[in-house]
């Protein structure tokens, strides 16, 4: 289905969760309220919104959070979603902290990639930024989707002036040998402790490396896509801020509590929990119509107007 503005929707992200293993600092407030159980959707309520999706033309759909493998039976869902006629292909993102324990699983269950979140490569600082965690578990958790065959492998990396703008060129390099995605992600105005020079242009990773060489990326991809030469990997800089993408959007959201966004930078939301048969699918209609031209202005001086903290997103 296309929305006013001729845009084809086919890809949905679904929320199963706002907990998470970790607390990164531009992703989970302080303070942040579990939600009970009973006030998120269940297996059953997801798949069935999803299979509606997937009437109206949704063929790929992403699992977040939060983090997603710490919702207990995970693996089950992503089955699910997997054998919803018209569904072609299940991902998921993570911080990879679980996978070396999940990562076969989801694979043999009909996931076929992961982007896994890796914002420094320093131990240190990657307890820092995600309130505590351990770098070795993220890095296990990379191997173990290599092994998996969960690929291509994107590692998302959110670009944080005066925090991992020193890490470009070893992030970088890590592309040289290794046949994964590195994409570098503008960091998003959704509140919290970030100042002005926190917000830097994706455009500062070819500054600081300047052998990256432009290639074509894939058909509707967000990211701009280089390489270095001989490398075996890519890098991709996402650019929401800088150089939005909006006019090619093609996703919509669900939260773990049932609302639909049309637009990750809007507060606006239409829920849809409790909703069957032609009325769950006007309700997608009406969603996929709401999709704005583009988000509003985004930059160290105008917030997203989401309305929630990422982690209660979904990205």
């Amino acid at each position: 289905m296309k929305d006013q503005y001729q845009r084809e929707i086919t890809y949905l992200r679904v929320s199963v969760t706002d907990l998470c293993n970790l607390r990164c600092r531009y992703c989970m407030p302080d303070g942040v309220c579990q939600k009970a159980h009973q006030d998120i959707l269940s297996f059953e309520e997801i798949t069935e919104i999803v299979t509606a999706a997937a009437r109206l033309g949704i063929r790929k759909v992403r699992i977040t959070g939060g983090e997603p493998l710490v919702r207990r039976g995970i693996v089950s869902l992503c089955r699910m979603i997997a054998d919803i006629p018209g569904i072609q292909e299940v991902v998921m993102t993570t911080n990879g902290i679980l996978l070396e324990k999940y990562a076969q699983e989801l694979k043999q269950a009909g996931v076929s990639r992961v982007n896994i979140s890796l914002d420094t490569l320093n131990p240190e600082k990657y307890r820092k930024i995600t309130g505590g965690g351990e770098l070795d578990a993220a890095l296990a958790g990379i191997r173990a989707a290599r092994a998996a065959e969960l690929n291509p492998i994107k590692l998302n990396v959110v670009l944080i002036g005066g925090f991992n703008d020193d890490e470009i060129p070893a992030f970088v390099e890590l592309t040289r040998d290794n046949p994964l995605d590195l994409r570098f992600i503008e960091l998003m105005p959704m509140g919290g402790e970030f100042g002005k020079a926190a917000y830097l242009p994706g455009d500062t990773v070819l500054e600081r490396v300047p052998s990256l060489v432009p290639e074509a990326g894939e058909d509707g991809s967000v990211s701009r896509m280089f390489r270095l030469p001989g490398g075996q990997g890519r890098v991709g800089l996402i650019s929401p801020l800088s150089r939005h993408f909006c006019g090619t959007c093609n996703r919509l959201r669900l939260t773990s509590e049932g609302h639909l966004k049309p637009c990750l930078h809007s507060n606006q939301e239409i829920p849809v929990r409790g909703k069957h048969g032609e009325e769950l699918l006007e309700t997608l209609r009406t969603t996929i119509r709401a999709k704005p031209r583009q988000h509003g202005v985004l930059d160290a001086e105008h917030l997203s107007e989401a309305g929630r903290a990422m982690n209660t997103i979904g990205g």
